[in-house]
């Protein structure tokens, strides 16, 4: 099926005639641009819109994009693999997913790489920012504290990897000839400010304030509320669960401590019952009510759009819709999955339901096949797939996770308001979130409602009577010393957050990205040497052992003047060229003076004999 022509939104718009001022010398005085743009709409695209332009006005030389997390450098080598916007746009650029190792580029317009890569070896990427003038991408800068602050030592384990990420990005922010800071939110949950970003003198009592005039600095902001009169997303419908919960408190056993509650997740305000009764729920029969709604919701889902489709039994497509379950920890993920397993005929819920945690050897695999194929069609994870996946299939959220803070709710839900290119019209899509009922949630759910503001402003202070006390305020750690016994829901309500409105332009899934097609070259380049060693030794034009496909690799090296680990694609193309035409045979004296193969060496000039060896 043709893709229609792309449509640009507001905000790329913006950046676009910005770009197009820089490299014209008009807005020759900005060197940062700070993106704030709604989760799911449309950041990938702005990098590329960027790289581009200024590439090809010689502002800079290469883009160097940096993100969060490994699972997201493929989505970025496709945002410039995208056959529509290359067209669109009359681009060729390519990036690729580099890990530490020697010329991350590889020959091409740049690389993508993670903080926890540049951290471990500041110094080569410093070193590629000095040696080209850098487009630097600083994705989802929220996650980049300003170093140094009082109380570091004492942080907790992940703030201070976050501090590492930090204090190895700020010299490669201020070696980048121009910076493209990007983000869904402009605040941290622990209230710090945001490394790159300027900020305005303290004034007491009151948190940081961006300082958004800051000389060379250049705002773009995209509004939820713009990205749905624009069509770029889904209104969310909620369907918020209420419970009751029971517990025992100081981690004793029954018989030790009297049974706490039952209470009620919907209490209306936040009471010291709040959180365990949430911990309770979340880890008993309330969470496999939740699950259970969720899951038949996205089965009648499907049920319906296959029958609209007319599909036989058994054929797979795409645009079916998915479910994403976020669990609380790696422990609970494990018993939704077992449990919606379950709840499938034998065989299909392996195939069906995937799992993607830390823990899991195969995270990444799975991500990538619930993003990129038709099947799996749920996905059960903690925090690896709530920020930047983009899988727009994913129609219902099972929201089984105790974290409130506001930018990671607000991540969450964009999990599911991307519009589905394969699923039809916009008015037949859907974002349906199940979540339990408590009063933080409902409290995210009601300022999502009433500001659809731009993160870029500051929000209104709320009045005293909506602070909660210290002693109920709500923190994402996990309540100490209780016991969880039983829980169970006890009613579901719908909300809409926002009126559906009219189709969109879909966005199709991008080619095979640069990373994916050096690992192909790489592995059939390894093939065929092993396959030139294997014909050589069967026809005894070689003596056979010794791993002549080790001796074979070492050959291509010295002809070719360098290791395939290293070699750019159209190197790794050439060798693959030249290896059809040549013998690596014919090249064995390149290992003489080797000692490592003098054993070789020496059975080539003539004592191994083809005739001796087959009894002539």
């Amino acid at each position: 099926m043709t893709r229609p022509a792309p449509s640009l939104r507001s905000h790329q718009r913006t950046l676009m005639a910005l770009v197009a001022a820089m490299a014209s010398g008009e807005a020759a005085h900005v060197r940062d641009i700070l993106a704030a743009v709604t989760p799911g709409g449309g950041k990938s695209l702005l990098p590329v819109i960027a790289a581009h332009r200024l590439i090809a006005a010689g502002r800079v030389e290469r883009v160097v994009w940096v993100v969060p997390r490994d699972s997201l450098r493929l989505q970025a080598e496709e945002a410039f693999a995208d056959p529509l916007w290359r067209a669109a746009f009359g681009h060729g650029l390519s990036v690729r997913a580099a890990d530490n190792e020697r010329d991350p580029a590889r020959g091409l317009a740049g690389y993508v790489t993670t903080y926890q890569a540049v951290a471990a070896a500041p110094a080569l990427h410093l070193a590629e920012a000095r040696a080209h003038r850098t487009l630097l991408v600083v994705d989802e800068v929220h996650h980049l504290p300003v170093p140094g602050r009082p109380g570091a030592d004492e942080a907790a384990a992940e703030e201070a990897e976050a501090g590492a990420w930090s204090r190895a990005m700020l010299p490669l922010m201020e070696a980048a000839a121009i910076g493209l800071f990007l983000s869904g939110t402009l605040e941290r949950a622990d209230g710090q400010r945001i490394l790159g970003l300027p900020y305005r003198p303290a004034a007491p009592g009151r948190g940081p304030e961006l300082d958004l005039d800051a000389p060379g600095l250049a705002v773009i902001g995209y509004s939820r509320a713009q990205a749905l009169s624009e069509r770029a997303v889904l209104p969310v419908t909620f369907g918020a669960i209420d419970g009751e919960a029971s517990w025992l408190e100081g981690g004793r056993i029954a018989g030790d401590s009297p049974r706490v509650g039952p209470h009620r997740l919907g209490a209306g305000s936040v009471r010291v019952t709040t959180r365990p009764a949430l911990f309770t729920a979340l880890r008993t029969g309330f969470a496999r009510d939740l699950l259970s709604e969720a899951f038949f919701a996205t089965k009648r889902l499907r049920a319906r759009r296959r029958a609209e489709l007319r599909l036989p039994p058994g054929q797979v497509v795409r645009g079916l819709g998915k479910l994403l379950v976020v669990a609380p920890d790696q422990s609970s993920a494990r018993s939704y999955l077992a449990t919606l397993r379950d709840w499938m005929p034998a065989g299909q819920g392996q195939r069906d339901v995937r799992l993607a945690t830390s823990g899991q050897g195969d995270a990444h695999a799975a991500l990538a096949a619930f993003r990129l194929t038709p099947e799996p069609a749920v996905l059960v994870t903690v925090a690896m797939a709530y920020e930047g996946l983009d899988a727009p299939e994913v129609a219902v959220v099972a929201a089984l996770t105790h974290i409130r803070s506001r930018p990671w709710l607000e991540q969450m839900l964009a999990r599911a308001t991307r519009v589905d290119p394969h699923a039809g019209p916009y008015d037949t899509q859907q974002a349906l979130v199940f979540h339990p009922d408590d009063p933080l949630f409902a409290r995210f759910r009601l300022e999502l409602e009433t500001e659809q503001g731009s993160s870029v402003r500051p929000r209104r202070e709320r009045p005293a009577s909506a602070i909660v006390p210290e002693r109920l305020r709500w923190r994402d750690e996990d309540p100490a010393g209780i016991t969880p016994l039983e829980s169970n829901a006890i009613g579901l309500r719908y909300a809409l957050l926002r009126p559906r409105l009219a189709e969109p332009a879909p966005v199709a899934p991008a080619p095979e990205p640069p990373s994916i097609t050096e690992r192909t070259l790489r592995q059939r380049l390894a093939a065929a040497v092993a396959s030139q060693a294997v014909e050589d030794e069967a026809s005894l034009r070689v003596p056979r052992g010794g791993n002549l496909a080790h001796r074979y690799n070492a050959v291509l090296k010295r002809v070719l003047g360098k290791g395939r680990a290293t070699m750019t694609m159209p190197e790794l193309e050439a060798a693959l060229a030249w290896l059809e035409r040549n013998r690596l045979a014919d090249h064995l004296d390149r290992l003489d003076g080797d000692a490592r193969y003098a054993w070789s060496a020496r059975q080539r000039r003539g004592r191994w004999q083809p005739e001796r060896a087959a009894g002539r």
